[in-house]
């Protein structure tokens, strides 16, 4: 039995840009190995697959290399994809994931994700910014380790210029991922903060759109500009953008989508 799927270009509003997931809606969960298998394949930063239990929808999103806890932009897609080609009429529905229950609102065209925030940081003290040249190709001015490990620059245009060396980065301690992070502290823009995202240990050595990375940005970036609603770009060479609120201990992340592919994966047999 063949297995539909969607390619879908998730945190924009127009094709090819913004980060594309690959969706499947199956009715029993596959093997892991089969799913990562199609991962692979697909070679996107993430495959997401949904399976859906009375009104309730269950979530796993797997990289081409590994299974991942928490993807945003798939989470994203597989809503698109729901609302608009499986006759979900709901606005609002919930996803269960190995990160917990993950809350959806659609607002006409806006998808809002509800996601866990992860706001304990501590500044590192035991790397030397300048030793980042030769793995980011600049300078950062401040380093802090969290879920994510985040690189602090002064300016927006520092992000433009990095031109990271992977095997050098992941020499560098992080629970996930690494972020290139420029906050807005001007109010002459119109964004309050910018970032890109490196996840080699993932399997993504940079990712165009990085839902997820809010819950570590999110929390770290209103501490600092002290309000609770924030807008984001993600300096990609694809490009992304994001609508995020600060809700407590949770973060809402919204966003569009756009289908780009529908087509069948060839599934001789269900796991």
């Amino acid at each position: 039995m063949n297995e539909t799927i969607y390619i879908v270009d998730a945190f924009t509003n127009s094709l090819f840009s913004g980060n594309p997931a690959a969706v499947l809606v199956l009715s029993n969960w596959p093997s892991e190995e089969w799913m990562q298998n199609i991962a692979m394949e697909n070679n996107l930063s993430e495959t997401a697959f949904v399976v859906k239990k009375e009104n309730q929808y269950q979530i796993r999103w797997f990289t081409p290399s590994v299974e991942v806890d928490l993807c945003g932009h798939a989470t994203l897609a597989s809503a698109f994809i729901l609302k608009n080609h499986y006759g979900e009429k709901r606005e609002s529905f919930e996803f269960h994931s190995k990160s917990g229950i993950l809350p959806v609102f659609i607002n006409e065209d806006i998808i809002y994700l509800n996601f866990p925030t992860y706001p304990e940081f501590q500044k590192n003290k035991s790397i030397n910014p300048r030793e980042l040249v030769s793995a980011l190709g600049k300078e950062p001015k401040e380093i802090w380790e969290g879920k994510d490990t985040i690189f602090l620059f002064s300016n927006s245009s520092d992000l433009i210029v990095l031109a990271p060396n992977f095997f050098k980065l992941s020499e560098y301690p992080t629970n996930r991922g690494y972020i290139a992070l420029w906050i807005n502290d001007t109010n002459k823009e119109k964004v309050d903060y910018e970032f890109r995202f490196f996840g080699p240990g993932l399997g993504i050595p940079e990712d165009p759109a990085t839902g997820s990375a809010h819950c570590s940005l999110a929390p770290f970036v209103s501490e600092r500009l002290g309000k609770t609603k924030l807008t984001s770009q993600q300096k990609s060479k694809r490009g992304a953008e994001f609508l995020i609120e600060v809700l407590g201990e949770r973060v809402s992340i919204g966003g569009r989508a756009v289908l780009y592919l529908k087509g069948e994966v060839v599934k001789p047999t269900m796991d």
